[in-house]
């Protein structure tokens, strides 16, 4: 045992006391027959400046997410579903997680910082070889685009008649438009962004299709404060008529999670009308890759709703698995999970119960929940097993 180190894992959680995560980490703890977890919640490090840690608590960070009070406090919208707010949250955000002191830690505030920077994220990746679409807005020195004018220069400089134009800071779609250029010189975009009258700016669940260059500029315009990530826009694989992608999750190195997505629109969330797509029948681009006695399960297992996330990354009696996850046997699961996240941290030293059959998961995808409504919550959240298990920054920023 190394000096220093406790001699059974114990955790803190810093979290919102009612979000289903939390529980559901608290649960697969227990599971594991590791003591309960300390929560602190997120409203007392973001009102007290921080929080103090015992040197031999592990310390995990879950969403912000989904708690009205933390969304106010890190936006200062009033109105949830407004999209605006995004560079205050993550100076706030970012802030907070500086504030937290001593335990043990499974992130760290520099590579969060990077995470949530699409335009410092796509450099990382970049830097490190890893194929990504053409930017005119990587990395820290890349010039700011203050507007549709930036954006319209940048297009004519890089030849690009195709981009994504995204929030620096943004999730799940918010702020996202697919911009095109379109015989006699228009330039429609499509989008979830609803612009109202007066020009604020709101999440939708409807996709809008703006035709008219003014109303493109003038949602550009009111995003621009937050900071703005310009990408090639490339073309997607298709299955079944429908634009197509693949979301996979990497822990300790190793793909456990991956999630073919389709849609009508070149937005495919699945809270915008997204479907799970066939792991099965996806092209060799995006098939995902089959583990050593890892099961793929078919469309059919769970089945989306049209405006519910998708749920918990789990078999327990929280939620079902996304359709298509690649989930190795009792991956993530009771001591098995425990030991991944620990070893993420450099901590696999520490002694753990037998590998038990808890079928309770300890990591869970983030997705934001939201109700049948035209309007969403402005999405904040993000998984656990990207930014704690994770030591090379991915793609976590993006939508």
């Amino acid at each position: 045992m190394t000096p220093g180190r406790p001699a059974v894992a114990r955790f803190a959680v810093v979290g919102n006391p009612d979000n289903r995560r939390v529980a559901l980490f608290a649960d697969g703890v227990r599971a594991a027959g590791l003591p309960g977890p300390r929560l602190v919640p997120w409203a007392d490090v973001l009102r007290d400046g921080g929080a103090d840690f015992a040197p031999d608590e592990i310390v995990r960070l879950d969403s912000p997410g989904e708690d009205a009070h933390v969304d106010r406090v890190l936006r200062g919208a009033d109105d949830p579903t407004r999209v605006e707010g995004s560079a205050r949250w993550y100076t706030a955000f970012t802030s907070a997680v500086r504030g937290l002191r001593g335990g043990l830690r499974l992130d760290d505030p520099d590579d969060l910082a990077v995470l949530f920077d699409k335009r410092r994220c796509h450099a990382v990746l970049a830097a490190a070889g890893v194929p990504a679409p053409a930017s005119p807005t990587s990395g820290s020195g890349a010039p700011p685009v203050c507007g549709w004018d930036d954006v319209r220069a940048l297009m004519r400089e890089h030849r690009m008649a195709r981009l994504f134009v995204k929030l620096a800071h943004g999730s799940s779609a918010s702020g996202v438009l697919a911009v095109e250029s379109a015989g006699g010189g228009r330039i429609p975009a499509t989008t979830s962004v609803e612009l109202a009258p007066d020009g604020r700016l709101f999440n939708s669940l409807r996709i809008r299709r703006y035709t008219d260059e003014r109303q493109v500029a003038a949602v550009v315009d009111a995003l621009a404060p937050g900071g703005l990530h310009l990408e090639r826009w490339l073309p997607k694989a298709s299955q079944r008529g429908r634009a197509a992608d693949l979301r996979v999750v990497v822990v300790d190195g190793r793909a456990t999670h991956a999630v073919v997505r389709t849609s009508a629109s070149p937005l495919t969330n699945l809270h915008l009308g997204g479907r799970r797509g066939d792991p099965h029948a996806a092209p060799p681009p995006l098939a995902p890759a089959r583990a050593p006695g890892a099961r793929l399960l078919p469309p059919s297992v769970a089945p989306g709703r049209r405006g519910g996330g998708r749920g918990v990354s789990g078999r327990g009696a929280a939620g079902r698995s996304p359709a298509g996850e690649v989930l190795p046997p009792c991956a993530g699961d009771g001591a098995a999970g425990l030991g991944a996240a620990l070893r993420g941290a450099g901590l696999a030293d520490l002694p753990l119960p037998p590998a038990c059959k808890a079928s309770v998961s300890l990591r869970t995808t983030g997705a934001s929940m939201v109700e049948d409504a035209e309007r969403t919550n402005s999405p904040s959240s993000w998984s656990l097993a990207m930014t704690t298990l994770l030591s090379t920054p991915n793609s976590l920023a993006s939508s």
